[in-house]
């Protein structure tokens, strides 16, 4: 038998999981029907208390469609009983389920229904605001309503006034910052780009910056061993490292000692797509030392897409099994086949995988150890 309360958290999931699509459609299909596996005969007789109690509590639930019918039984007579609840639209789900998701239910759909209204003035695109209505649903739901209501006015202003080539800082915006901005940016440009189909807002981003290490001081550029700058202005650097030092934790960076020949470069992240691609490292080998997980493997093979010579170091099945104790799980595993790895690299990434996703990241593995591979690797460089 399916409780009243069973079949209001059968409920709670379904509007958890389907309530960006439920009040992004125009027109929603019904819902939810729970057969409520009413009790047989001999389940009738063995507990007749339990089952009248179960019947009573389906008899008192209102606001909800639930079908009864009549059973003829041989011991106990005629008796009605309900068999299904039908919930025929995202509104009677969210009532029977009640408290927080009822409200959270009735505040998304009065945001939803305002923004289609304020922003989706072209009908011949109602189809991709819905879509980015829907991919946006919880963050709207996470709004207060002064945050929704400066998200609203920001979009409207947006889709009515270009601003092609501006800086953040220049948008003419009424209470509108910098720090905001970037913060409601992605959510602006989803909008934004779903109502006029333009892609992107225009607006002129700050170039990122790469930060990198001068190791020997004869490569020094007017002396300054240590930088951070735009890819486009290391492109114009006219340095000859013998080797450069890739390395996915700026802190093994800035532990490095003095090395001849080396420049060390941060590869936060995928920003090895830009450091693979600077004129003067492209000339030299690269050593790249990156976490022992899948994403550090997604970016080794990324960096080789850009430059012909790179190897790794301790990014190996002995160097991941030393460490076992030191292992953690990588919350987001990333699940790409990745063409450029050797052999040795590959059969890492397998046990990585084949343990749970695990991850060994670059700082527990003890400095002096990590020193004498990288210079075993250096050596080998010939």
């Amino acid at each position: 038998m399916i409780t009243v309360s069973g079949a209001r958290e059968t409920a709670r999931a379904r509007l958890t999981t389907k309530r960006a699509a439920w009040a992004t459609a125009v027109h929603p299909e019904p819902v939810l029907t729970i057969p409520l596996k009413p009790p047989s005969e001999r389940e009738m007789l063995a507990d007749q208390r339990t089952a009248e109690r179960w019947a009573q509590d389906w008899a008192a639930v209102t606001g909800a469609a639930v079908d009864w019918e009549t059973r003829s039984w041989h011991s106990i007579g005629r008796q009605r009983i309900p068999v299904r609840l039908v919930l025929a639209s995202p509104d009677e789900v969210a009532s029977f389920v009640g408290g927080d998701e009822l409200r959270q239910w009735r505040s998304l759909r009065r945001r939803v229904a305002r923004l289609r209204t304020v922003i989706a003035d072209d009908v011949t695109r109602s189809d991709e605001v819905a879509a980015a209505m829907r991919r946006s649903a919880e963050q709207l739901l996470r709004y207060t309503d002064d945050e929704f209501e400066d998200v609203l006015h920001g979009t409207r202003w947006l889709i009515d006034n270009p601003v092609r080539g501006l800086r953040p800082r220049q948008l003419p915006i009424r209470g509108v910052d910098t720090k905001w901005f970037s913060a409601h940016r992605g959510i602006l440009s989803a909008l934004h780009r779903a109502a006029t189909g333009q892609d992107g807002l225009g607006i002129v981003d700050s170039d990122p910056l790469v930060r990198l290490r001068v190791l020997d001081d004869a490569l020094a550029v007017g002396g300054i061993a240590e930088l951070a700058a735009p890819a486009s202005a290391l492109a114009r650097l006219r340095c000859t490292p013998r080797a450069v030092m890739v390395f996915e934790n700026l802190e093994s960076v800035l532990a490095l000692p003095a090395w001849p020949g080396a420049i060390a470069i941060h590869g936060s992240g995928y920003a090895v797509d830009v450091i693979g691609s600077l004129p003067w490292v492209q000339q030299r080998p690269v050593l790249y030392w990156g976490d022992l997980d899948s994403n550090g493997f997604a970016i080794l093979s990324r960096l080789r897409t850009h430059h012909s010579d790179v190897r790794s170091v301790l990014m190996d099945q002995d160097t991941l099994l030393g460490y076992r104790d030191m292992w953690v799980r990588e919350p987001t595993p990333n699940r790409g086949v990745f063409a450029a790895l050797t052999g040795t690299e590959e059969r890492a990434l397998k046990r990585i995988r084949d343990e749970g996703d695990v991850r060994l990241e670059q700082e527990r593995i003890e400095w002096a150890a990590a020193l004498e591979a990288l210079r075993r690797a250096w050596d080998e460089l010939g």
